[in-house]
């Protein structure tokens, strides 16, 4: 199984805005970190190379992030060890906080690459159920057994 993983950020600028240029000039740079950081797979982009574009939410100054990953540790690897860190260290800079979970992770199957919509609606079961293997965050490190077992439990309540 791989490790799914949705983001999300309320920019506090428009894209254009020179306010966030330092973000926006870098997004090409970070994400081709991503893309060569063991235990990539996948990520979202749409013909520019990256999902600034991409609308997932009523508000346009909503971005997204989706990417696939081996494992929680290679998404944390990326994430905290390398120039993507310095970027997260100053997301108050570009982007409001948010009072509610803004990323979830999920486990899918190898070869499946999740749907937008889809990934939207984990991060939504994340904010109204809480941490489950069925959609967590960092702070609660489901393995794809956790899930295995939850659907198992599932299966057998049918």
């Amino acid at each position: 199984m791989k490790l799914a993983q949705l983001n999300i950020a309320k920019a506090k600028y428009p894209l254009d805005a020179p306010e966030i240029k330092e973000f926006v000039d870098n997004l090409d740079k970070v994400n081709a970190i991503a893309e060569n950081s063991g235990g990539f797979v996948w990520r979202l982009k749409d013909e520019s190379g990256d999902a600034t574009n991409i609308q997932l939410f009523d508000d346009p100054s909503i971005i997204v992030n989706m990417s696939i990953w081996d494992s929680v540790d290679d998404l944390k690897n990326f994430m905290f060890r390398t120039h993507h860190k310095d970027f997260m260290r100053r997301k108050s800079e570009w982007f409001y906080r948010l009072t509610e979970a803004n990323y979830v992770l999920w486990w899918i199957e190898d070869g499946e690459i999740p749907t937008p919509q889809h990934a939207v609606s984990r991060l939504e079961h994340l904010r109204e159920h809480g941490e489950t293997p069925y959609a967590f965050s960092f702070k609660s490190r489901f393995t794809p057994d956790d899930l295995l077992l939850l659907d198992e439990l599932i299966s057998s309540k049918r």
